[in-house]
């Protein structure tokens, strides 16, 4: 079992930043690649980031890629998603998630899954 919960979301003008955070607890979390996912209302949820387990290997999606960086501190067990450049569009609550092994670019592949943190830009 892997417990996660992030942090750092808020409200913030467009064109500002935010950095998200996603504490891990439980099994061993260097084994696990991570994903960032969003759910904005009346959407489905959409891939973000994601990021292996050593995190040597980053995918983005094509919306956020040259505003968004993910990263990750196995000794922390934490995995950041640093926002720059946020359009109001990128309002959505934004969840961490945790699949073992191999990164995955799909949402049905991760087995863990935090309760998320809101983020709201304003134009």
């Amino acid at each position: 079992q892997v417990q996660l919960v992030e942090s750092g979301g808020g409200l913030v003008q467009t064109g500002g930043s935010l950095r998200l955070s996603c504490a891990a607890s439980g099994r061993t979390f260097s084994a696990y690649a991570m994903g960032w996912f969003r759910l904005a209302p009346g959407k489905d949820r959409e891939f973000v980031s994601a990021i292996n387990w050593s995190g040597d290997s980053t995918y983005y999606a094509d919306p956020v890629k040259g505003r968004f960086t993910i990263s990750r501190d196995n000794a922390k067990n934490t995995v950041y998603l640093q926002m720059d450049s946020l359009k109001p569009e990128d309002t959505a609550v934004y969840h961490c998630a945790a699949t073992y092994g191999t990164l995955s670019l799909s949402r049905g592949n991760y087995d863990y899954w935090g309760q998320g943190t809101p983020v709201t830009v304003s134009s």
